[in-house]
């Protein structure tokens, strides 16, 4: 089983990526031979600053790679270091019905938000088809905002071999039902587009602020209070053992335990789990070309695959 994933180079990793998506990738290893590419193409369509994004490329692979991607179980490489995916993605939408495209409702939904609506973003599903099927991949994670895009992936590839025959592999989506929607520090879903973040990789101090600013109710400190309506104890649940978890229930349901004891609580909890990601991640830092040496390296091999695929393709459409 081939699975792959691909992640937009967006910024600072926050606690909702890693439970939502770096975590997910870090399991799946396991499961067959996985694919993990840096959406830097797709980056483009919101016309980012091109220092920004060269940096922020960077921080991405530093990332995934200090939270556990393992670069001998998996082929980590940029996007745009694959040339066959734009030639499989053009050849893809000229066999792409213009209303499949127009049903999106990420396009829709960045429109709303403000977004420009470049050709880029209007055709971004076909890019993605194209990086799922140029790998021949059978298993895709994608978070429920990106279920869509798969089903338009899959109809793509079954209308293509419906004409030129079992060219494409129809891939399967993979929505674990389990993946956490962390609260961010408003109470709101985490997103850097809402300024709510705790950071993974951020300073102490950093991170602290962080926690001690989550919103909670005005309950002091010998009152009662609800767990399951707090988000300093949602987070909680995520990073702490089992028991650790029922201990602190407890001290809500009990009183006389504050939001400040519990905020103290999460501080200390975060700043341990992820100790060995930090000191993994300043260890890469301070060697970014090996970094960037592997991430060639797994390019070069992601495009060989690419281009059995393309040969396939460009055969069945009449090139070359």
């Amino acid at each position: 089983m081939r699975i792959l994933t691909g992640i937009q180079p967006s910024g600072t990793p926050h606690l909702g990526n890693y439970f939502g998506a770096m975590r997910q990738v870090c399991d799946l290893q396991a499961k067959g031979e996985s694919f993990l590419f840096i959406a830097d193409y797709h980056a483009l369509t919101v016309n980012p600053d091109p220092e920004a994004l060269r940096r922020n490329i960077v921080n991405l692979a530093l990332d995934f790679i200090a939270c556990g991607v393992d670069l001998d179980r998996t082929l980590f490489f940029r996007q745009s270091a694959i040339p066959q995916v734009c030639e499989l993605s053009w050849i893809l939408s000229t066999y792409t019905p213009m209303g499949l495209l127009e049903r999106a409702h990420s396009y829709k939904d960045k429109l709303a938000r403000g977004f420009d609506a470049n050709a880029g973003l209007f055709t971004y599903p076909v890019l993605m088809a194209a990086d799922i099927l140029l790998y021949r991949s059978n298993l895709v994670p994608v978070g429920k905002d990106q279920k869509q895009h798969l089903e338009i992936t899959r109809d793509i590839a079954i209308k293509f071999n419906n004409r030129f025959g079992d060219v494409l592999t129809i891939p399967e989506g993979y929505i674990p039902d389990n993946v956490a929607v962390v609260p961010g520090t408003d109470g709101q879903k985490m997103s850097k587009s809402y300024d709510n973040i705790i950071p993974i990789f951020g300073s102490e101090k950093e991170i602290k602020g962080k926690v001690m600013s989550i919103v909670t109710d005005c309950k002091g400190l010998a009152e009662p209070k609800d767990p399951d309506s707090c988000n300093v104890f949602k987070i909680y649940s995520l990073v702490a053992e089992p028991e650790e978890v029922e201990q602190m229930r407890r001290n809500y349901l009990g009183g006389n335990y504050g939001y400040g004891h519990a905020k103290k609580a999460l501080f200390e909890k975060l700043w341990t789990k992820f100790e060995g990601m930090r000191a993994r991640r300043a260890e890469l830092a301070a060697d970014i070309p090996a970094v960037e040496s592997k991430l060639a390296e797994h390019a070069e091999r992601a495009r060989e695959e690419a281009e059995k695929t393309l040969a396939v393709v460009r055969a069945a459409v009449g090139l070359r």
